[in-house]
């Protein structure tokens, strides 16, 4: 609908200084609700495969550069000259497997996805590193590439593999997250700091508590990395969490395995919620 310029000059819809202020907190948070909810339905996204892990993560070629770079630059050769440069270009390489185990493990999920015309959209938190590498398998097994970012202080930009009408921007981490669990049916946590954390935690919560009803596969990828960071077992043992509880998710080391795990788990949920299947 048009409107004369005139009649535009007081109206509340257009009023920036009360969209973007205090006041329009509760207008902002509901159209984080609404317009994500009109555009997976505009384009048919139903159910997603989430994908989380961490934003500094690198591409393997792009780490090896990197490292060659450093090396030459610093002009290290032994061990005990190495410079706390050389040192965390080095872990950035060895880091790297996760980023390329993240592509070919997403990639590998959406052919499968597509060959059996389940529908699965990858979705990951639309940034670099282990989003894009989500994003990045997801173009390369043709299944639909979903972003949801976050305006962050410092620059987070979409990544390149995000299908352009599927590319989201949220201000809120709440409305984010909800957008991330209502329509997962299947979650894949790879490493990550206190954003990957925070997610895992509060979804496994959420599986805990029943406030997840529906069936969902979780994965934590990397042995060595989540069995440093949080010790499940431990927390079993001195009664913080029920031994039941452990039966929330599975910890997967390689790309097969993952894959097996989840392909085996995602039609078996799909037949309880549609017998017919």
């Amino acid at each position: 609908m048009d409107f004369e310029k005139k009649d535009r000059l007081h109206a509340s819809f257009l009023n920036s200084d009360f969209l973007l202020g205090r006041d329009g907190r509760a207008v902002r948070i509901l159209a984080e609700f609404l317009e994500p909810e009109h555009r997976f339905e505009r384009f048919k996204i139903n159910d997603t495969i989430i994908i989380f892990g961490s934003a500094r993560i690198l591409p393997k070629k792009l780490a090896a550069a990197n490292l060659s770079a450093t090396l030459k630059k610093s002009g290290a050769k032994s061990k005990t000259s190495k410079t706390k440069a050389v040192l965390d270009a080095e872990r950035n390489l060895r880091m790297s497997r996760y980023y390329e185990e993240c592509c070919e493990l997403s990639k590998q999920v959406a052919e499968w996805s597509q060959k059996h015309k389940y529908g699965y959209a990858i979705c990951s938190g639309g940034g670099p590193g282990i989003m894009e590498a989500a994003n990045k398998g997801a173009q390369a097994g043709k299944a639909p590439s979903v972003g949801l970012n976050i305006l962050l202080p410092f620059e987070q930009d979409p990544n390149p593999f995000i299908d352009p009408k599927l590319s989201f921007e949220f201000r809120y981490f709440f409305m984010r997250k909800f957008w991330f669990v209502y329509m997962a049916k299947a979650v894949i946590m790879f490493p990550g700091g206190f954003g990957t954390l925070d997610e895992m935690m509060e979804l496994l919560t959420l599986a805990q508590t029943q406030r997840i009803t529906k069936k969902m596969v979780v994965v934590l990828y990397g042995r060595e990395f989540w069995s440093r960071v949080i010790d499940f077992n431990y927390l079993a043992d001195e009664g913080l969490i029920s031994r039941e509880d452990l039966s929330l998710f599975r910890i997967c080391d390689t790309v097969e395995e993952a894959y097996s795990y989840i392909t085996l788990q995602l039609p078996r949920n799909r037949k309880k919620i549609h017998p017919q299947m």
